[in-house]
């Protein structure tokens, strides 16, 4: 009975953790960039867009798909900064405890 009173301590030690890292991750910015950094777009860690940049020398009509390419572009980079940063924040959460493969706990 106290390896589950001991267990269930833990678990609830680590969904506060959890939370906690939540809040934190919605704080955390990273930017991602493309086109030599023509466009730049600024995430949060977990992957919700807060600033695009485009250099005006872009900003022309007949140039538009490559603007369009350019953006998708930085996203991606954007976005595989943030889940990177996720991922360390989960490693240090969890201090290496093995979790199931494909447990997406955000």
């Amino acid at each position: 009975m106290r390896d589950l009173m001991g267990m269930m301590k833990q678990a609830k030690e680590l969904q506060e953790r959890m939370q906690q890292m939540q809040a934190e991750l919605e704080t955390i910015a990273v930017e991602g960039s493309s086109g030599g950094g023509l466009v730049s777009v600024t995430v949060t860690a977990k992957g919700e867009c807060k600033a695009v940049h485009i250099d005006p020398s872009l900003v022309k009509p007949e140039e538009t798909e490559i603007l369009e390419d350019l953006l998708v572009a930085a996203f991606a980079d954007a976005r595989g900064k943030a889940e990177r940063v996720m991922q360390e924040k989960m490693q240090a959460l969890t201090g290496g405890l093995a979790l199931p493969p494909g447990l997406n706990l955000f």
